[in-house]
């Protein structure tokens, strides 16, 4: 499915050490996606496939839990973090849609792509995951952090990342509105 690429498979840990490291694993396909050299194809599969898993299981179980247990976590931190993701999707799925890698439209979605999580990156770690980390207690981190690896385990083995999952999670973000002013 993805010839051999690491999407790293946790099992347990601190939710927000596990969501840090994915961030650390989402900037290195992305900087593979970008080399000439890379079966970029095989990046980009990869890549769908952690992306997706990572925000689907975060918007599942995590989000709902910091926000509860974190004073720092509002509600519009958590909406805009979903919004976030479903632009991130919306751009994978432009770069999944492409036929070829070595195109002008392939750099062009990669570097969008790039430039949107790279930014998601930024304000969820800030705002979410930082203001979580002191104020979310260890055992409740803990016990989110092997939930959260566990369902985003079971979503990649179910081939999440697929264009047609893909597309069928980018519509359903524009029905809840969360694309709305992303155009």
């Amino acid at each position: 499915m993805t010839s051999g690429i690491d999407l790293g498979r946790p099992t347990a840990g601190d939710v927000i050490d596990l969501i840090t490291d994915d961030h650390r694993r989402f900037e290195r396909l992305l900087s593979q996606l970008r080399l000439a050299t890379a079966d970029r194809d095989a990046v980009r599969q990869a890549f769908a496939h952690v992306l997706i898993a990572h925000g689907e299981a975060e918007e599942e179980l995590v989000y709902p839990v910091l926000r509860r247990t974190a004073e720092d976590v509002d509600a519009h931190d958590v909406e805009h973090g979903k919004e976030e993701h479903a632009e991130g999707n919306q751009a994978l799925l432009a770069l999944l849609e492409l036929k070829g890698t070595e195109t002008k439209a392939f750099t062009d979605a990669a570097e969008e792509l790039s430039n949107l999580i790279a930014h998601h990156i930024a304000e969820e770690e800030l705002s979410i995951l930082e203001p979580a980390r002191t104020e979310t207690s260890t055992k409740v981190r803990y016990d989110l952090g092997a939930k959260w690896a566990q369902r985003r385990n079971e979503l990649i083995d179910a081939g999440c990342g697929s264009l047609d999952n893909v597309r069928r999670i980018v519509a359903q973000a524009e029905k809840e509105g969360l694309l709305e002013d992303a155009e």
